[in-house]
């Protein structure tokens, strides 16, 4: 199954996207229908909000006068907290009965408003953030919902920004413009990045990772953001950190478009039990890797800088996206073992030696050649380079004092 998480601001479309997803075939969870359905006469949730904010909140039929409550919950803080406080536990709960119900090949879209706000955004392998401009919203909420326009603005403030919902968002949709527009975006996103992705997750499948150096995104530590924030909510205390490394993570530095995370742990048994967690998040495992096959060469000519030369040492367990709009390596390795502090040190390194980033990036984009597209053969012809390298980055640790 794979799960994605939509949301975007007050009147920006989100029914509108939930909506072509449906047509699309998928599963729509829609947490403002929940929310509505948590509160009706006789539940729980209602008698709840009542005894918090008063009998005045309810009309002369005993339902909800959601405008009253809105206009005393949504202007104040306090009160606003105590209101999601109510129905947030409500509408999880209503959630995860629905969702154990669908079919387990589903693709499940869960519309909600708040997932920024209530921090839900790592639980999902991908979330979708519907943008509109804030006046755009604005006159949608009062031409089309006759929401005054104090009350709409109040609504808009009360909620997160747009750079919130950037840092947490796989994919943006901006919906400034027609439905037709949004609605071919939305068709597009399905064919050529949901259903690929849905795809290589039942069959357990990473997608293919290019093997071509391009110029260096100034969004892939946002990128890296977003993926350590879900691999660390997937793992949970079994990961003792979770790291961005290889070259993206060096400062304006070349290199191929794949995100490569640690994640270290105390044995590879506790590797072995993340494995379902971390294919829910997104990320099958890669079964035919279990080392690192080019430190494994270097390691009898620095073994006078790790003071380590067991082979077994260099084991370790690799994950790698399904998504094919994100390229992704998780890298599992033991804490203290020197794949594990190399994955740490190569960074730093790098980082502080202009020389060896042109020596490596030279040595990327002749393996690239050599490789033609093969990524087991770029990553072979890496490997010369990479045991002098490791040489020469314990040296520099040795002579700096680095730790990890």
């Amino acid at each position: 199954m794979l799960r994605i998480g939509l949301t975007g601001g007050i009147g920006a479309g989100k029914s509108a996207l939930s909506a072509t997803f449906a047509e699309c075939g998928g599963v729509i969870v829609d947490g403002d229908v929940i929310a509505r359905e948590v509160v009706r006469p006789g539940t729980e949730g209602l008698a709840s909000l009542v005894e918090a904010f008063g009998e005045d909140i309810l009309l002369p039929d005993g339902s909800l006068d959601r405008p009253t409550l809105a206009a005393r919950a949504f202007p104040d803080d306090a009160a606003r907290q105590k209101l999601n406080g109510i129905i947030h536990p409500l509408v999880a709960r209503r959630r995860a009965e629905i969702i154990a119900s669908v079919p387990e090949d589903a693709v499940v879209v869960e519309d909600i408003p708040l997932l920024v706000e209530s921090g839900m955004a790592p639980l999902f392998p991908l979330v979708i953030i519907v943008y509109a401009d804030v006046e755009v919203r604005v006159r949608r909420l009062v031409e089309l919902r006759g929401m005054p326009e104090e009350d709409a603005r109040a609504r808009i403030a009360a909620q997160a920004d747009d750079d919130q919902r950037r840092a947490v968002a796989d994919i943006w949709m901006d919906n400034s413009g027609s439905q037709e527009e949004l609605v071919k975006r939305a068709r597009e996103v399905w064919n050529d990045r949901i259903v690929p992705f849905a795809h290589n997750l039942s069959e357990r499948r990473t997608a293919r990772a290019a093997t071509r150096v391009v110029a260096a995104d100034p969004t892939w530590p946002d990128q890296a953001r977003r993926i350590v924030a879900r691999l660390s909510t997937a793992c949970g205390h079994n990961a003792l950190r979770v790291d961005h490394i290889g070259s993206t993570a060096v400062p304006e530095f070349d290199a191929k478009d794949v995100i490569d995370v640690q994640v270290t742990v105390e044995s590879l048994a506790v590797a072995d039990e993340l494995a379902g967690a971390l294919l829910s998040a997104g990320y099958p495992h890669v079964e035919h890797i279990d080392r690192d096959e080019a430190h494994t060469e270097a390691r009898s000519t620095v073994a006078d800088y790790d003071h380590n030369d067991d082979a077994a040492l260099w084991r370790k367990r690799i994950h790698g996206s399904a998504d094919p709009g994100r390229p992704t390596n998780v890298h599992i390795r033991v804490n203290g073992w020197p794949n594990q502090q190399f994955g740490l040190l190569f960074v730093d390194w790098l980082a502080a030696n202009p020389q060896e980033r042109a020596d490596y990036l030279a040595a990327k984009k002749s393996a690239e050649q050599q490789a033609g597209g093969d990524t087991a053969s770029y990553a072979e012809a890496k490997e010369p380079w990479l045991a002098g390298a490791y040489r020469r980055a314990w040296g520099w640790a040795d002579f700096t004092g680095w730790r990890p």
